[in-house]
C-alpha cells in the first residue's frame, strides 16, 4: 500500500515521540481490559494516523466527516478522540509537555506564577442552545473560554462554559482546577472582570490574585503589564480554525480542542519546528 502523502499538520517523528509513550501506554491498558472482559481482537489503527487526523481537523476547522479518505474512517477518529476526551488523555499530555518545555527554558517544572483571560466566541448552529448565553459586555451570543498560563504563555487549566457567566465563576474554578495540579502556584494576574470573587477565592487557596488595569490615560491598544501573555495566547489559538467559531457540541469537547492545540504548539516548541501561518506560502 503506498503510504499517504503528508499533510502540513501532520506529526513529524520527532513530535510523535514526544507524544507516542502516552498513547501506547493508554493502548496497553486498554487491550489489557479488553482481554479481562473476552475480547481478544487487537486494534490495527495507527495511534499516529489518528493523532494526525485530529490535529488535522483542529488546524483547518473542517467537520469530522469532511476528513480526507486517506485518514482512517473519520467515525474511528472521532471515537478515539471523545475517549481520549472522557478519559483525561489530552489533559495529561499537556501536563507533561508543558514541563517539558519549562525545563527547556530554564524553569522549573511546577510553575509558581499564572495569568488568567477568557474569550468570548460564536457558535455554529449544531451547538444546543442549553450551553451557550449572551456576553453582555462584548455582546456576543455564544460561549466562552476561559484559560490559565504559566508567565511563559503555556495553558495550565482551561475551561469552556456558556458565554453569559461571569468571568468570576471561570476565574474560580480556574484557579481551582490548577491548584488542584500545579500546589505550588502562589500568584495570578487577572484583568478587572476577575475581581471580587475570584481574588477571595484565591486567597483561600493560598493564592495571591492581583488586578491589573487598563490604563486609563492610555486609550486605544496597549500592552498590560503581565495581562499580554495570555492574550499572546489567545492570540497563538487562532492560528487553529477549528478555534475560530466553537463547533462542538459538548463543552468538555470544546474544552479538548483548546488542549489539543496548545499540544500541537507544545511538541512545535520542543523541537524547534515553527507553526506555519494561514498568511505563509
Amino acid at each position: 500500500m503506498t503510504p499517504r502523502r503528508p499533510y502540513p499538520s501532520d506529526l513529524s517523528d520527532a513530535r510523535w515521540a514526544l507524544i507516542e509513550p502516552t498513547l501506547t501506554a493508554w493502548r496497553v491498558k486498554r487491550l489489557e481490559a479488553r482481554r479481562q472482559a473476552g475480547i481478544v481482537a487487537d486494534p490495527t489503527t495507527s495511534l499516529r494516523d489518528v493523532m494526525d487526523a485530529i490535529l488535522y481537523v483542529n488546524r483547518t476547522g473542517i467537520a469530522w466527516k469532511y476528513l480526507p479518505h486517506d485518514f482512517p474512517p473519520h467515525g474511528t477518529v472521532y471515537s478515539y478522540f471523545s475517549t481520549w476526551t472522557k478519559e483525561g488523555i489530552f489533559d495529561r499530555l499537556g501536563i507533561e509537555l508543558t514541563g517539558l518545555v519549562r525545563a527547556k527554558e530554564g524553569r522549573a517544572a511546577e510553575p509558581t506564577a499564572c495569568v488568567i483571560d477568557s474569550q468570548s466566541v460564536k457558535t455554529s448552529m449544531n451547538v444546543p442552545v442549553a450551553t451557550q448565553g449572551i456576553d453582555a459586555g462584548k455582546k456576543i451570543v455564544g460561549r466562552k473560554r476561559g484559560i490559565l498560563t504559566d508567565t511563559l504563555g503555556l495553558i495550565l487549566a482551561v475551561m469552556v462554559t456558556a458565554a453569559c457567566v461571569s468571568d468570576n465563576a471561570i476565574g474560580k474554578t480556574l484557579l481551582t482546577q490548577a491548584h488542584t495540579t500545579y500546589p505550588t502556584l502562589s500568584k495570578a494576574w487577572v484583568d478587572t472582570g476577575f475581581k471580587n470573587a475570584a481574588v477571595e477565592h484565591g486567597a483561600r487557596l493560598g493564592i495571591d490574585v492581583e488586578v491589573v488595569p487598563r490604563r486609563s490615560d492610555k486609550p486605544g491598544f496597549h500592552v498590560v503589564k503581565r495581562r499580554w501573555v495570555v492574550e499572546r495566547t489567545l492570540g497563538w489559538l487562532m492560528l487553529h480554525r477549528r478555534l475560530a467559531r466553537d463547533y462542538e457540541t459538548r463543552t468538555d469537547h470544546a474544552a479538548a480542542m483548546i488542549r489539543i492545540a496548545s499540544i500541537d504548539l507544545l511538541t512545535r516548541r520542543l523541537t524547534g519546528e515553527t507553526t506555519q501561518a494561514w498568511r505563509d506560502a
